[in-house]
C-alpha cells in the first residue's frame, strides 16, 4: 500500500470503530464483562452492546477492558498512531504524534505508553531449543535515578576494570539467533540475577552464545552448551560463534532512544524496552509488513488498562 492513510478506518471514528469491532470481534460481540461471544444486542447509544446474559446484563463497547478504554481520543486517530509507532523502525516520539494528530501533548504522551502497553508480550514460553542458538548479552543506557556511591578503593564495577556501566540502567537481551527477543530491565547485572533469566526464560536444549563477561561463567549449569567469543581480543566472530545478533538489537534499540526518544525516566524504560521487542519480534526478516505488525499491536490491546495517574 503506497499510503496506508487513505484507508476508510483512518478517516473518521465511526469508520474505525466498525474496523476495530471486525478485527477484536471476527465472531461476533465479545462481552468484555462474561466472555459471552454474540450473545449482545445494541443499544440506542452508537457503538455500544448489552450483553444478552441473563447473569451479567452489562454494557459494553469495542474498547471497554483495553488500554483505548474512556478515551476521548477518536478512534481512527488511535488507529493512525498505533500504524505510526509500528511502521517507524526506531520510534515515533510523542511531539512527532501530537503534530502530526492534532492533539495535545500530554495526550500523545500518555497514548504513546497505552500502545507501548499493548506491545509488550505475556504469556510467552522459552526461547530457543534444541538445535537452536540464543544470545545473550547485557547493556547499559542512560543514568540511574538514585546514584549509589562507590567504595573509592574498590575498583569499578566493568568488564575489564574499566570505565563503563557504574550508576548507569543496566539491560539484559536474550536474543534466539533468527527469532525472537526478549529484553529485561533489571536493578543490577550481577551473576545472580543474570542467570536466574538465563534459566527461565531459555530452553535448556539450546546453545548459549556469550561474550567472555564473567556473569556466564556457570551457564552450562541451565544449557546444553555454551560458546564465547572474546571482545578484548578483538574476537567478534569465530565461525558460527557470535553475538552479533544481540549487538544489532542494542544498536537499533540505542539509536531510537537517543535520536526519536532522547530522554526517558528509569520507571518508563521497561515499556520503551517492549515496543522495540515488539516491532523486532514482527520484523520484516520474519515475513511482517508494516500492517502485519500494527495488527499483532492491536490484538495486543485487550487486557492492559493503564491509568494516568499511574503510567509505569
Amino acid at each position: 500500500m503506497s499510503n496506508a492513510f487513505v484507508a476508510p478506518h483512518f478517516q473518521n471514528h465511526e469508520a474505525a470503530r466498525d474496523w476495530l469491532e471486525n478485527i477484536r470481534w471476527p465472531e461476533g460481540p465479545v462481552c468484555s464483562h462474561c466472555g459471552t461471544i454474540n450473545h449482545a444486542y445494541k443499544t440506542k447509544k452508537p457503538g455500544w452492546y448489552r450483553c444478552a446474559e441473563k447473569e451479567c446484563r452489562k454494557d459494553f463497547t469495542v474498547t471497554t477492558g483495553t488500554v483505548m478504554e474512556r478515551s476521548h481520543i477518536a478512534l481512527n486517530k488511535w488507529l493512525m498512531a498505533f500504524y505510526m509507532l509500528n511502521a517507524s523502525k526506531k520510534g515515533m516520539s510523542a511531539h512527532q504524534l501530537h503534530r502530526a494528530l492534532n492533539l495535545d501533548y500530554k495526550s500523545a504522551w500518555f497514548m504513546c505508553h497505552r500502545i507501548r502497553e499493548a506491545m509488550k508480550a505475556g504469556g510467552f514460553g522459552q526461547l530457543g531449543g534444541g538445535g537452536k542458538v540464543v544470545e545473550a548479552d547485557e547493556t547499559y543506557y542512560g543514568p540511574t535515578e538514585k546514584p549509589t556511591q562507590r567504595n573509592k578503593y574498590l575498583p569499578p564495577p566493568t568488564k575489564g576494570r574499566r570505565t563503563g556501566p557504574a550508576n548507569k540502567r543496566p539491560i539484559v537481551a536474550l536474543v534466539e539467533r533468527g527469532g525472537n527477543v526478549r529484553t529485561f530491565h533489571v536493578p543490577v547485572a550481577d551473576q545472580a540475577t543474570v542467570m536466574g533469566i538465563v534459566y527461565n526464560n531459555v530452553a535448556r536444549e539450546s546453545v548459549l552464545h556469550t561474550d567472555e563477561s564473567r556473569l556466564y561463567t556457570y551457564a552450562t549449569d541451565f544449557v546444553a552448551g555454551h560458546e564465547t567469543v572474546k571482545h578484548s581480543a578483538g574476537e567478534y566472530v569465530r565461525g558460527d560463534v557470535h553475538t552479533n545478533s544481540a549487538e544489532g538489537y542494542f544498536s537499533i534499540f540505542k539509536r531510537g532512544m537517543r535520536g526519536v526518544y532522547q530522554h526517558c525516566k528509569e520507571k518508563h524504560l521497561h515499556r520503551y524496552l517492549a515496543e522495540f521487542d515488539h516491532r523486532y519480534n514482527h520484523r520484516t526478516a520474519l515475513g511482517y509488513s508494516d500492517i502485519d505488525r500494527t495488527l499483532a499491536a492491536i490484538r495486543g490491546v485487550e487486557g492492559k488498562r493503564l491509568m494516568y495517574r499511574q503510567p509505569h
